[in-house]
């Protein structure tokens, strides 16, 4: 069979991933109306899919490894779809924060099991290599498309079609994913499942990046906070020493010797509290400062999107021309040139067109070092762990991006109108033109992969 179909199968995974996540942003104000949100309560409808992605990973990841990545990645696959379903239906604010809750941790599922089977599938190389490319370019792909079908469809049809939408797709992929791909083979040694790890790890996690989203807005002295800061110090210190007395852990100890590994979840890290934040605050721009609809705003991230589809696959060729490190290196300096190109240009009365210097360049950064980060964490690892380096290195994306959009909407409200204002252009221009130093603090952890072999 070509490699081809499968490969066309994994990118519509990663498409139903940043779909499911993009979608819902610009239908919040139809859903907080229609189900009578309070305010405060309306940032769970991306909240509890943040906290239940961030808390499963690691077990998504290894249960892709030890019960197979062919069935987790059907299952992942179908709980989209019948949560997209649910979703629709949704009447209640509690059903709806639920309903995301449960498509987290699909995505805690599906995207290490993604990653995986690319990882497995694909022999490592220029094989791999343009695979994950294709890949990050669908998730690009998805974040255009969600933010404009999602306008499109909330306009002509209400909030719940951003739901339905997605579930003829989800199922698709499911069926495709189990007729396509190779089937599961049982490892050769009997493993056994780490179930205290799991337990531990997994609560840890959740409760960490439950504080992370909730404590800046709600305070980080309330009892929520204190009681989730404690909690979760003390599960994940329990994880630690389950791990190490474990004979078949969660997380092996032996991928921490690789320093790829490790480097790619530093540097993930970084990305995603930066460049994965900047939609964030370019989407407040368009509607607070700018005044756009939802349709309009849509329109107006079709560009980013198309460019950071064009940088993954520029980061593919690049990888190939100079190695992974170069990449990384250069990928991070782009996107820091160009977000402090994107602060200058963020004024309450400019054009679209000020905008599209630092946009290009900006996009073709993060594409080029999106494609890097995965052919990093994958380098070197053995077929039987690639799941849980996935989950790992994708633990990271979800920490770092929690923790950088708290600080960064911090900042921008301490430099807003009033106290808490994060939607003055002068707010936006703060966390904009943090995203680009923090993007700079980069350069030299990607620079730190040229010490790798495995990555070179």
């Amino acid at each position: 069979m070509s490699a081809r179909l499968p490969l066309l199968v994994l990118a519509l995974a990663q498409l139903v991933i940043a779909l499911d996540y993009n979608i819902v942003y610009v239908a919040l104000p139809a859903m907080g109306t229609g189900l009578g949100f309070a305010e405060h309560d309306l940032q769970w409808v991306v909240s509890a899919y943040v906290v239940a992605t961030g808390g499963f990973l690691l077990l998504g990841g290894r249960a892709a490894d030890l019960l197979g990545r062919r069935r987790t990645f059907v299952v992942a696959a179908s709980v989209y779809a019948v949560s997209s379903l649910v979703g629709g239906f949704s009447v209640t604010p509690g059903a709806l924060i639920a309903v995301r809750a449960v498509q987290g941790i699909g995505g805690a599922l599906l995207f290490p099991a993604t990653l995986s089977l690319i990882n497995t599938i694909y022999a490592e190389g220029p094989d791999r290599n343009r695979a994950l490319a294709v890949w990050g370019a669908a998730g690009a792909c998805g974040l255009c498309s969600g933010s404009l079908l999602g306008g499109v469809l909330v306009e002509a049809f209400g909030w719940p079609s951003v739901f339905f939408a997605g579930v003829p797709l989800a199922a698709a992929v499911a069926w495709a994913g189990w007729t396509l791909f190779p089937a599961d083979v049982p490892p050769v040694a009997a493993r056994s499942f780490d179930l205290a790890g799991a337990l531990t790890g997994t609560a840890g996690i959740t409760l960490l990046v439950f504080l992370l989203v909730r404590a800046p807005r709600a305070g980080w002295s309330t009892p929520s906070a204190l009681v989730s800061a404690v909690l979760a110090v003390a599960l994940l210190t329990l994880f630690t020493v389950v791990e190490r007395r474990s004979r078949d852990p969660l997380v092996p100890g032996r991928l921490f010797g690789r320093g790829g590994l490790v480097t790619a979840i530093a540097v993930t890290a970084v990305y995603s509290a930066t460049f994965s934040s900047l939609p964030y605050f370019l989407t407040l721009y368009f509607q607070e400062v700018r005044g756009y609809g939802a349709l309009t705003t849509g329109v107006a991230f079709v560009v980013p999107a198309v460019v950071v589809a064009v940088g993954t696959q520029a980061g593919e060729r690049a990888v190939a021309a100079v190695g992974v490190h170069r990449t990384l290196t250069g990928g991070m300096a782009l996107g820091a040139t160009g977000a402090a190109a994107l602060g200058l240009a963020l004024t309450p009365h400019g054009s679209y067109l000020l905008l599209l210097p630092g946009i290009v360049l900006v996009g073709l950064g993060q594409g080029a070092a999106w494609t890097g980060i995965w052919i990093t964490a994958g380098a070197g690892v053995a077929p039987d762990d690639q799941g849980v380096a996935s989950g790992i290195t994708s633990t990271g994306l979800q920490i770092g991006g929690a923790v950088g959009l708290a600080v960064l909407v911090a900042l921008a409200g301490a430099t807003g109108r009033h106290p808490a204002d994060s939607t003055s252009a002068a707010g936006l221009r703060t966390a904009v033109f943090a995203i680009a130093a923090g993007i700079a603090c980069g350069v030299p952890l990607a620079h730190a992969l040229r010490r790798n072999p495995a990555a070179s």
